[in-house]
């Protein structure tokens, strides 16, 4: 018996989830699709495919009669919005909540990496889209050899990035940089975000640089690609752009590391795209596509 979920936001993201759990999920379907606007797109669309809407937000949705039946809560709104959306979901601790925001609330969550470890948690981060696409990479390092230092930079679309996502940028860096050390496995890390206005629209590319300490370099390269082949399990469009790098560190030219210090050892260089579905948003739109999809594996996997 397939479970209910609603989900809270009615833009991008939100509609983009919505329309995988009705296309694909075999263990969830919709319940509610919540906004705060109601004449947003995301609503109309909702309202069109025969799924129970309101404009009322999270309380609107507490008001109906389904909300007894929901089991899953996503939550696709910003880091402020989340933050009441959570207090709201306090008063029902036997329903789960999927953070999609970069709020940071819930202990983080990336679906290759750590999925196991935090399914009973009643809230868990999807940490952001950055995140998602780089800390597998970082992890696959860090499971050969202690890595001192993780920086990610993740090149999006402009066209892909709409409200919210702008409204998170400082949330994205501090929270993306955060899990790098949390679920990475990096002593520091580091995330900057580019939002690229090039015409046509560049699908999300994504470079990931680590420190660690000397280890066989094959035993790298082969923890990098089976980690890319977890990743692809949920998102078929996760990719190496290139070959991995690797670049010595001689003990006598060490590198700064703010909070650690001067560092020698080897630089491993990840190259990555990230091609979206297609299912609601453009191919370009991977940054979206990779949240909506490892949100909704960790869902699944919650509610099994």
């Amino acid at each position: 018996m397939k479970r209910k979920a609603a989900i809270i936001g009615s833009g991008n993201i939100g509609t983009d989830l919505m329309i995988k759990i009705l296309r694909t999920s075999e263990s969830i379907e919709m319940g509610c699709f919540v906004g705060i606007d109601p004449k947003s797109d995301g609503l109309a669309r909702a309202e069109r495919m025969g799924v129970q809407i309101t404009a009322e937000g999270i309380d609107g949705l507490i008001k109906m009669p389904i909300w007894d039946e929901i089991d899953v809560v996503f939550d696709a709104t910003s880091a402020k919005a989340h933050l009441y959306n959570y207090g709201k979901m306090k008063d029902f601790p036997d329903k789960k909540m999927v953070d999609l925001t970069p709020a940071a609330v819930g202990p983080y969550v990336v679906p290759a990496v750590n999925m196991d470890f935090n399914l009973n948690a009643n809230n868990v981060n999807m940490v952001t889209c950055g995140g998602q696409a780089t800390i597998p990479m970082v992890a696959a390092v860090s499971r050969v050899a202690k890595v001192h230092y993780g920086e990610i930079v993740a090149s999006i679309s402009s066209k892909s990035a709409g409200p919210g996502t702008r409204a998170n940028i400082d949330e994205f860096t501090e929270t993306t940089s955060e899990a790098i050390e949390k679920v990475g496995g990096a002593t520091r890390g580091k995330a900057i975000i580019i939002l690229n206005p090039a015409e046509p629209p560049l699908v999300m590319r994504d470079t990931v640089f680590t420190l660690s300490e000397q280890a066989d370099r094959q035993e790298i390269r082969a923890s990098i690609h089976e980690m890319v082949s977890e990743v692809q399990k949920y998102v078929p469009g996760y990719e190496l752009h290139q070959e991995v790098q690797f670049d010595d560190i001689p003990e006598d030219q060490p590198v700064f590391i703010e909070g650690v210090g001067y560092k020698h050892g080897l630089k491993t260089t990840v190259l990555l795209k990230v091609i979206g579905a297609g299912h609601y948003l453009p191919e370009y739109a991977g940054n979206l596509d990779i949240m909506t999809s490892a949100a909704l594996a960790v869902g699944e996997k919650m509610m099994k």
